[in-house]
């Protein structure tokens, strides 16, 4: 096993026995300490490779609708918004010409009656595609298309340990209490949502926040973050000017200072960039999405 790899298992071990010990708090630590150097450095990197797209004026269109999504209360507009957002970012991404754009668009459109007809509410994709799907479906595409390409034992065998993680938490939740209680507050009042929309999801009524979700998104939330600043070496995120990569320090540290005096007033300042991210990740999303069935068409156990 290599040592990125080593590390890679100690950082996913030790968010799993933090989440155990104080989701409430892993949870909101991770969000205002992890997240807003993610979320700058991210689109930092999108940014210098044209974020997956023919041309940046879609890049800005994604901007707008980022923008826009911050003046719908409504979970089900907010869900609808998203969905056309995901399935134009697959469109713009794979299609070259006029011919394969009106065939994707197709099948965009049969896909969204079949979500219609089956009555999957579009107020749980407004909910869940920017926080579980992201930080850890997403998470889990891209882990998993990174193990194929290498053939590596020890890559599969980290999507395995995840998986495993992901499943002692929801068979075995931590516990409700929180050592700080305002943190259980901050965290029910603006992740609450997300237990509702996966109990729907799952057919799982009455799922609360406190316990299995909490815990669930801790930990996922807290290796989404590790997980991309851990491959640094890999993808080359840190490879910028410097003068950029200092603004992104201290603009970074900034935004976590104002979580720390107002954690309210931080949410509601860097919940732009954090929809900014989700977005501006869609193109490339799409391409690992279509990749990864690509590349587990090919493959071949060594």
């Amino acid at each position: 096993m290599r040592q990125s790899e080593i590390v890679h298992l100690a950082l996913m071990v030790a968010a799993l026995g933090a989440a155990y010990l104080l989701p409430f708090e892993l949870l909101l630590l991770s969000y205002a300490i992890l997240g807003p150097a993610h979320y700058f450095t991210e689109i930092s990197w999108l940014h210098d490779r044209g974020y997956f797209l023919p041309h940046r004026i879609w890049a800005a269109a994604l901007a707008a609708v980022a923008f826009g999504t911050m003046l719908i209360a409504s979970s089900y507009w907010l869900g609808i918004v998203l969905w056309i957002a995901f399935l134009a970012s697959a469109i713009l991404a794979a299609a070259d010409t006029g011919r394969r754009i009106a065939a994707y668009a197709a099948v965009a459109v049969a896909l969204t009656l079949v979500m219609l007809l089956s009555d999957i509410p579009f107020a749980i994709v407004g909910v869940l595609l920017p926080t579980f799907v992201h930080v850890c479906l997403f998470t889990l595409v891209f882990m998993t298309l990174g193990a194929l390409r290498t053939n590596r034992g020890p890559q599969f065998a980290l999507i395995g340990i995840y998986l495993v993680a992901i499943g002692v938490i929801l068979a075995i939740p931590p516990g409700t209490n929180s050592v700080i209680p305002a943190f259980a507050r901050i965290g029910r009042e603006n992740f609450g949502g997300v237990a509702p929309a996966l109990g729907s999801l799952f057919g799982i009524p009455g799922l609360t926040f406190p316990g299995r979700v909490t815990g669930l998104l801790s930990f996922v939330y807290t290796y989404h973050y590790l997980n991309w600043f851990i491959k640094a070496d890999v993808i080359k995120w840190t490879a910028i000017p410097r003068p950029r990569l200092i603004a992104i320090a201290i603009l970074s540290a900034a935004s976590t200072a104002l979580y720390f005096y107002n954690y309210e007033i931080g949410i509601l300042v860097l919940l732009l960039a954090s929809m900014l991210h989700v977005l501006l990740e869609f193109p490339l999303n799409t391409i690992s999405i279509r990749q990864l069935g690509a590349a587990a068409l090919r493959y071949k156990p060594s």
